[in-house]
């Protein structure tokens, strides 16, 4: 999750690698689902995690728009979140019980929580390193666990590599569309289809769930 303000205020001070150890480890969250609810439009969707909801709930992009993911404007840029629901405003896949229904293919953010991504200054940045959030999780004893395994995504280093190559071009896309120049009719329609051009590409256009993802998603970004 990327976080916007003083990394000192946020975070415990430290910058961490996949290899490092963090008190990040909440204990199964047994009695607790406070970080599935509440959230807004933060839990952002990235290609990766609309290849895993797909591929684990056998149904495609367009068909969980509406229903457990809805588009949002971020910086600029429209992208999918997962919904929240009712007077909770509790994430759609959170069972009555206050279990996560797609653990096993459950979005990065998700993953990640309780710490964020630092990409640092730059505008597109070489790499990024990991933080510990300290006023996010409400579980008051924390076990010690390696980054790369409280993430639990396959061949961190390939993951870690997507993520910042993703990154990087939705910042390319803000970036552009920040600089468009018109008329404000002509630069709202210049938005509009770099935006579509986006969700058309790297979410709507169906990706074969039974083949790796990661060719797939250079094909597309390297095909630009």
């Amino acid at each position: 999750m990327k976080r916007q303000g003083n990394l000192q205020e946020i975070s415990d001070g430290r910058l961490y690698g996949p290899n490092d150890m963090v008190r990040a480890d909440c204990g199964g969250c047994e009695g607790c689902s406070a970080c599935c609810t509440g959230m807004g439009n933060s839990v952002i969707l990235d290609p990766y995690d609309g290849f895993r909801l797909t591929s684990g709930l056998r149904r495609g992009f367009e068909k969980l728009l509406g229903s457990c993911v809805e588009l949002n404007l971020q910086d600029g840029v429209i992208l999918p979140n997962l919904m929240m629901k009712g007077e909770k405003e509790a994430c759609v896949f959170l069972t009555e019980e206050g279990r996560c229904s797609v653990h096993a293919f459950r979005p990065g953010v998700c993953r990640l929580f309780p710490l964020g991504r630092y990409y640092g200054e730059d505008a597109l940045p070489r790499e990024f390193r990991y933080f510990l959030q300290i006023n996010e999780c409400r579980k008051e004893r924390r076990s010690k666990v390696k980054v790369s395994k409280w993430i639990d995504t396959p061949d961190q280093k390939r993951y870690d590599r997507y993520v910042l190559d993703w990154h990087n071009y939705v910042e390319k896309t803000a970036e552009a569309i920040r600089q468009e120049r018109g008329s404000e009719e002509e630069v709202r329609q210049k938005a509009k289809d770099r935006n579509l051009y986006l969700l058309n590409r790297f979410y709507f256009k169906p990706y074969r769930t039974e083949e790796d993802f990661y060719p797939q998603f250079y094909e597309r970004l390297e095909t630009l």
